[in-house]
């Protein structure tokens, strides 16, 4: 069953961050998927390297401060993508 929810997490996590960066046109539901599972993953970093622990939805955290890292983490991948793929964040 965690794992559903993490799917539905991670499609509506990469969803709002594709609508922050505006690439939801160029973007499925499978790499909404993908961005919110990489990005939720890429959050917990950042929040363990900020000093925000045990904030990772990954490891079970399901609150605000661990939905709101992961949407940075899936804006930032969202930024990287960009970067490379445009040469510019957008």
């Amino acid at each position: 069953m965690g794992f559903i929810v993490w799917l539905i997490v991670g499609g509506i996590i990469g969803w709002l961050a594709s609508l922050v960066m505006k690439t939801d046109a160029q973007q499925g539901v499978f790499l909404n998927i993908i961005v919110g599972i990489v990005g939720a993953f890429l959050g917990g970093w950042l929040g363990s390297v900020m000093g925000i622990g045990g904030a990772d939805i990954n490891d079970g955290a399901f609150n605000l401060t661990s939905l709101l890292l992961s949407l940075v983490g899936a804006i930032v991948l969202l930024a990287i993508v960009n970067l490379f793929r445009r040469g510019r964040v957008r």
